[in-house]
């Protein structure tokens, strides 16, 4: 500002958005958005890691301390200099050398990574290691600590710089988007805004809170927005899908939900009935397939499909209010009213060895110490995002096989497993990833069972002289199945501005093989006859022609309530998969 003789003043501003020297980029929305150019990370490209050193690989086990080699790197004679250097300064800058990696401040293990005038630091190391990279010692080196790392710019944030350097009440979005839906909601329910930001804000806040209560009211408190959708159980994704569906406030919808409390604590389920019931109010039909007894009880209608499963099925053997169910003789009703019932063990195993994990740390867990009992069954519960999954999948999983085996993928944070390993053989984790490698795999190639059934239909009269080898009677492979289709009984037509169309193969006429290798037989059935049974009627099948090695693997299948299933079904649903998975164990 200028005051002029005449007492009059001039007044220059600035068209640029800068304070104190410094220019800032002009908010707009895409700047928040790390799915757009603008907005992402220049260095990971909004991804939030990139190809580097990994911290986890570098420091395996955060448990130790500088002087108990938590550096793995640092240790044996030959790299123990920049560990010493480092514990004989410690005392110089205040460094707390005995006291475990995971305890120490983000300050203090920044400063182990960069080093200062007394010691170098982690990077510095590795730094030197890249200079002398045409020695075939440093390049093993440099490999053997190289993964996903989190983008040294951006922290992990995935955003530019300078999208933190807006803030609302004092924290950017990269803050926001970090804490559980719990903490959210809190946050904009207490923000504190002047009267002319409010004034701007009110209708955004209103309908921030709306969705953070309706990710709330489907069991989803713990998530954190930031959180990545390929890392979400389908039953999450599931509820996500139903909360957005609830914040658009559609009317005379029909929403189909195929098991949403799959995964579900007794406590969330309740929550979920509340948004179904709530979706319904808003003049919505709600369909749900599912078998837990709370939602049943709570729907208006229910129609009981039966009375068994696979060809047995395929009937309604029930339907209406929850007390004219009550009334009929389905399965379903007499579980419902109590006459059936899942009886409780009169006798429990005993146990005297345990697996113990010290220390978990991962995610949610709280530096936890957890006992395993061996050779019982042991049940992990608690509500959605409590931790145990974590528990069991990054932790104990991994760290079993890298003691029983010395390999398996990286374990989460922990500082020791101990117990009676010499108590077990084998570590198996059964999921419910799709069974086999392929989507062709089905029940039969997954347990090896079709491998003696193949060798059945090539011992048969027919095709010694027609010279068939096992491989014959297989889809996967050129031979005997149908080269129009390659063995998939289906062909699918481009259709160039619509969706594809799979129609049934003209050749084959959904049989999969050749007219010639249909023509072998074993009792009066061709392979096509054969994969189209179920699994009741194909150990039936089985039994009648004293095949007991077939049988022997069928029969678990049969074991775990699949025995309706076809031999040459694909299985995709998830609790089909759960199934197969434990029976693959069960068939050996």
């Amino acid at each position: 500002m200028i005051e002029h003789m005449d007492g009059s003043t001039h007044r220059e501003f600035s068209n640029k958005f800068e304070l104190d020297g410094m220019e800032f980029l002009e908010p707009n929305p895409h700047l928040f958005s790390f799915n757009n150019p603008y907005g992402a990370c220049p260095n990971c490209e909004g991804y939030g890691d990139v190809i580097g050193i990994d911290e986890e690989l570098v420091i395996p086990n955060t448990a130790l301390s500088i002087y108990e080699n938590a550096v793995f790197p640092w240790r044996g004679d030959n790299m123990s200099w920049y560990k010493d250097q480092l514990i004989k300064n410690a005392s110089k800058f205040d460094f707390p050398i005995h006291r475990p990696w995971f305890e120490l401040s983000d300050a203090q293990k920044d400063l182990v990574w960069s080093g200062n005038k007394h010691f170098e630091g982690i990077n510095d190391f590795f730094a030197e290691l890249e200079a002398k990279a045409y020695k075939i010692q440093n390049r093993v080196m440099l490999s053997r600590y190289r993964g996903k790392t989190k983008c040294s710019v951006c922290k992990g944030k995935r955003l530019r710089v300078e999208a933190s350097y807006v803030k609302v009440a004092g924290v950017s979005i990269s803050d926001l988007v970090n804490q559980p839906i719990k903490d959210l909601k809190e946050f904009f329910e207490k923000v504190e805004l002047s009267q002319n930001e409010l004034d701007i804000a009110k209708r955004l806040l209103a309908e921030i809170q709306s969705r953070l209560n309706f990710l709330s009211d489907v069991g989803l408190n713990y998530l954190t927005l930031n959180r990545k959708s390929n890392s979400l159980s389908g039953g999450e994704s599931q509820r996500i899908n139903l909360a957005t569906s609830l914040g658009s406030s559609l009317v005379g919808s029909m929403y189909i939900l195929d098991e949403p409390s799959i995964g579900l604590h007794p406590r969330d389920t309740a929550r979920l009935i509340k948004v179904l019931k709530n979706l319904r109010d808003l003049g919505n039909t709600v369909i749900v397939v599912e078998h837990d007894e709370e939602i049943m009880q709570a729907a208006d209608m229910i129609i009981d499909i039966g009375p068994e499963a696979g060809t047995h099925g395929g009937e309604v053997v029930a339907a209406g209010t929850l007390k004219e169910i009550l009334k009929s003789s389905s399965l379903t009703a007499r579980y419902l009213n109590g006459n059936l019932e899942i009886p409780l063990p009169k006798k429990r195993r005993k146990f005297k060895h345990y697996i113990d994990i010290k220390g978990a740390r991962q995610n949610n867990l709280k530096n936890i110490d957890v006992r395993f009992p061996l050779g019982v069954l042991t049940m992990i519960t608690g509500v959605s995002g409590s931790g145990k999954s974590t528990l069991v999948k990054q932790i104990l999983y991994p760290a079993l096989l890298k003691k029983l085996g010395g390999y398996g993928k990286k374990a989460g944070q922990f500082t020791s497993i101990d117990g009676k390993f010499e108590n077990i053989k084998t570590v198996e984790f059964v999921d419910q990833n799709p069974i086999g490698r392929s989507s062709r795999s089905n029940p039969v190639t997954y347990i090896k069972a079709y491998d003696d059934i193949r060798n059945l239909y090539a011992d048969q009269k027919v095709a010694k002289i027609r010279n068939y080898k096992p491989k014959h009677f297989s889809f996967n492979v050129e031979g005997g199945r149908c080269e129009t289709c390659k063995g998939d009984g289906e062909v699918t037509i481009e259709m160039q501005f619509m969706a594809d169309v799979t129609l049934t193969c003209e050749t084959c006429n959904g049989k999969r093989f050749k007219k010639d290798v249909l023509e072998v037989q074993f009792k009066d059935k061709n392979i096509d006859d054969l994969l189209n049974m179920t699994i009741d009627d194909a150990i039936s099948f089985f039994e009648e022609a004293e095949i007991s090695k077939i049988i022997r693997k069928l029969k678990p299948l049969q074991d775990v309530g699949l025995g309706y299933v076809t031999l040459g079904g694909q299985s995709s649903s998830t609790y089909l998969v759960a199934r197969h998975n434990v029976l693959n164990w069960l068939a050996f």
